[in-house]
Formats: C-alpha cells, sequence, structure tokens
C-alpha cells in the first residue's frame, strides 16, 4: 500500500466471520490491517451460533440412534445424559477454535485490539476500552446481529436467547422456544433430544416463513411425531415467576407451566452506539446498514459486510462478501456477491436442505413450472422401524428446463444439497439430472431419478 496520513489502510470493526476473511485477505494484498472486537474472536457462528448450536444438535440424536440400534441387532444399555459435560466439552471445542482464529490473524499480520470501537468521523475510531482514537483510510463494519426479544412482553426478564442457552447451569424439564425460525426449529429439536418437554411456539400460520411450503408442512409434522408440542398463531402475554419455574401465559388463553422460556424470534442488525448517525451512514428500518452491491456505504471510504446489512443472514455469505470487499478495494478486482441462489442448510430435526426458488417464488417469476416431488422413508428406517419421512421436490422452468429450487428433508439433506447447490449455480437442466447415474442405495438417488411430474390432487381428479 502507498504511504498514507492514516494509522491503518484499513480498520475492521468486528472480528466474525466477515470481518475476519476481509481482514486476512486485505493484509494478504499489502494493506495495513486492524481489527476491533469487544467480545471473542470468531463472530456469533463459531462462538454462539451455528458451531455449538451443532454440537448440540449431534448431542440430541443420540437417543434416537440408541432406540433405532434396536432394529439391527444391538442391544443397548439404558443410557444417561450429563449436561455439564456436553457443555463444557463444548466451551473447550469453542475456545480452541477462537484461538485458530486469532493465530490466522495473527499469521496474516491483523493487528488485533480488544475493544469495541466506535466512529467518530470517516476516517476516525474510538476505541473505548483504550480511550483513543485511530484513523484509517477505509473502514468496515462487520459488527453482525443481535438476538432480538419483545421489549413490551410483561415478564420477558425471566427469558433467554440463544445466547444464554449454550451456558445453562442446569437443564429443566420443560422449555418453550418462541419463534418459527431456524434457531427456533433447531434448538425445539435440541431440548426435545436431550429429553426436555418441549413446546415451540410461533405467532405465524406456520413455521419457517420464506421456505417451501412443503418443507414447512413436512417439518412440522415430522416435530410433532418427535414429541414436540407446535403452537401456531399464538404469542405470550406474559411470562410469571412460580415457584422454580414460570407460568407462560398464552393469547390462545392456556397457561403452561415451564422450567425455561426462550426468544428465538429474530436478530437485529449490531448497529446501535457504533456513531452510524454521527457519520451519516444510511440505514434501513430495522436498523440495517444500507450498502451497495460492492458493501460500499453512502459514506465513500466506509463499507459493511455480513449480518449488519441484513441481506442474506448466513456465515458463508458473511465470508464471501468479505473476502469480495477485499478484492474490490485492495487488490483492483470489484466483485459483487451474487445473493439470488444460496445453498443453506437448517438443523431442524430431520434437517433441511434447500436452494433456489420456492415454488411460490418460481410461480411468480415464471409462465409455468414443472414440479417434481417424492415423499419416501428412508432405508435406514425399514429396520428401526421408525416413522420419519424423507421428502425431496424440484422446482423447473418449464421453458428451459432449469432447475430452479431443490428442497430437501431428511438426513443429510445439508450435505446432499452442497452438491445440488454447486448443480444450480451452474443452471443445470432437469435433463442433466435424469442423464446423471444414481448412487444406490442412497435416499439422493431419487434427486436423479424422480422422472414423473407432479400434478395436484385436485386437477389429477378433474382428469
Amino acid at each position: 500500500m502507498s504511504e498514507t496520513k492514516f494509522d491503518y489502510d484499513l480498520f475492521v470493526i468486528g472480528a466474525g466471520s466477515g470481518g475476519v476473511r476481509a481482514a486476512r485477505m486485505s493484509a494478504s494484498h499489502g494493506a495495513k490491517v486492524a481489527v476491533a472486537e469487544e467480545y471473542r474472536v470468531g463472530g456469533t457462528c463459531v462462538i454462539r451460533g451455528c458451531v455449538p448450536k451443532k454440537l448440540f444438535v449431534y448431542a440430541s440424536q443420540f437417543h434416537e440412534e440408541f432406540e433405532d440400534a434396536a432394529g439391527f441387532g444391538w442391544t443397548v444399555p439404558e443410557a444417561s445424559f450429563d449436561w455439564t459435560t456436553l457443555r463444557d466439552n463444548k466451551d473447550k471445542e469453542i475456545d480452541r477454535l477462537n484461538q485458530i482464529y486469532i493465530r490466522n490473524l495473527n499469521n496474516s499480520g491483523v493487528e488485533i485490539i480488544d475493544s469495541r470501537a466506535v466512529l467518530k468521523d470517516a476516517h476516525t475510531v474510538h476505541l473505548v476500552a483504550e480511550d483513543r482514537h485511530v484513523t484509517a483510510d477505509k473502514i468496515l463494519i462487520a459488527t453482525g446481529a443481535t438476538a432480538n426479544v419483545d421489549e413490551s412482553l410483561k415478564g420477558r426478564e425471566h427469558a433467554i436467547t440463544s445466547n444464554e442457552a449454550f451456558h445453562l447451569d442446569e437443564l429443566p424439564k420443560k422449555v418453550i422456544v418462541a419463534g418459527g425460525g431456524y434457531i427456533s426449529v433447531e434448538f425445539a429439536g435440541i431440548f426435545n433430544g436431550l429429553g426436555l418437554e418441549t413446546t415451540l411456539l410461533y405467532r405465524g400460520e406456520e413455521i419457517l416463513r420464506g421456505f417451501d411450503d412443503d418443507l414447512r408442512a413436512t417439518l412440522h409434522e415430522e416435530m410433532e411425531k418427535k414429541g414436540i408440542r407446535v403452537i401456531t398463531g399464538t404469542v405470550f402475554t406474559e411470562i410469571e415467576k412460580s415457584g422454580d419455574g414460570y407460568k407462560a401465559h398464552l393469547s390462545n388463553g392456556e397457561v403452561l407451566d415451564t422450567g425455561l422460556v426462550m426468544f428465538a424470534i429474530g436478530r437485529d442488525p449490531n448497529t446501535r452506539g457504533l456513531g452510524l448517525e454521527e457519520v451519516g451512514i444510511k440505514t434501513g428500518r430495522k436498523g440495517e446498514i444500507i450498502v451497495d452491491k460492492y458493501s460500499q456505504t453512502n459514506v465513500e471510504n466506509i463499507y459493511a459486510v455480513g449480518d449488519v446489512t441484513d441481506r442474506a443472514n448466513l456465515t458463508p455469505i458473511a465470508i464471501r462478501e468479505g473476502a469480495a470487499f477485499a478484492e474490490t478495494v485492495f487488490n483492483n478486482n470489484p466483485q459483487a456477491v451474487d445473493h439470488s441462489i444460496i445453498p443453506t442448510a437448517v438443523f431442524s430435526q430431520p434437517e433441511i436442505g434447500t436452494v433456489g426458488l420456492t415454488e411460490e417464488q418460481a410461480r411468480a417469476e415464471f409462465s409455468e413450472i414443472d414440479i417434481y416431488k417424492s415423499k419416501f422413508r428412508a432405508m435406514k428406517h425399514t429396520l428401526s422401524g421408525r416413522d420419519e419421512q424423507t421428502m425431496m421436490k424440484i422446482i423447473v422452468d418449464a421453458a428451459t428446463d432449469k432447475v430452479v429450487g431443490c428442497h430437501i428433508i431428511g438426513p443429510h439433506s445439508g450435505e446432499m444439497i452442497q452438491a445440488i447447490g454447486i448443480a444450480v449455480t451452474m443452471g443445470a437442466t432437469k435433463a442433466q439430472f435424469d442423464m446423471t447415474v444414481a448412487v444406490h442405495p442412497t435416499a439422493a438417488e431419487e434427486l436423479v431419478t424422480m422422472k414423473e411430474k407432479w400434478v395436484a390432487p385436485e386437477l389429477k381428479a378433474a382428469d
């Protein structure tokens, strides 16, 4: 980098996935870089999000594995579960990952500053913990998002969010999870699998708003099969302390006894107190930072990536945005991240893998679409006896034969959708899916053997 009057070529606020990737890549292009983090390096995903949550998902699945073993000839002694062992082992793994992130930044030549950072002007950042100012030619905001709660709810102080769920001293016998998004359904599956009497409470008509309707309905059905009570169209009116637990008053008139209430009702961009107003950075309704396709704000030298922009709130997207920023700003190679086709997984039980358009979105975009759909019991469950359904759905633009959406619910869906995501991103056609040799015996072979178009039952009856 050319000599400037600034302390740094780049100052990054927030050392989560996007900020770390941007910092490291920018440094590799010759920039003098510092990153400020007020909590722990690694961000939400690594420290208190998708990584520890996935470890909890693994733990919660063992009770079904023990049950299923009998159908395969195994005699499994009565199992017991120790929460503190899981929690503490999880903490050790998160500590290990945190140290890896720190080491990678150090090895890249990035200076790490343990402090909250607040914008003072377009080129100046105040480090709160050190009570000093630093300057930078470019500033990148990568502060992520924070768990949202219903501040107006009477008794909301009795509830926790996913942040606290990772560090509970003990598990209660009963839990109510409020919300209908991926975090809520994942935690409902975790708590249920660990032996808690679990209720999922959601204000909407059906869980997982924005996902394909067949996925939503199938997951709802399968969760209830596993013993999770799913209550939709209902919210809390009050959470009342009662002895060692709580009484949850619901808008449908019910009062539920519970040992724990957890909010998972969404996340808000973490922009409060960052000094955005003083600098004149434009924000949206939720406080999200408005950026262009190159992650640039309305202030020329200030950029933002990740959940703080509320574009597509997923760790891999934050990483891609961070990399694209570094290429654009410090390597003279402008890159914009395509947010239109994003493979993603929901680690519900059963898990979901999805990429591309939902059926509703496809019908709105194309004049005619073809639907291929299959629902079956996975081979493993023919001997285990478990009544769990796998569902696969392919959505095709009839005019071009391109696969524009693929949705899976069942074991290993997340692993499958990564490969399918490549095909959909490349613009693969249904004919090319059909030409692909099936891997047998697998559940995934269904994706290349569905030849008959799905027709709604009412249309079949009309014929």
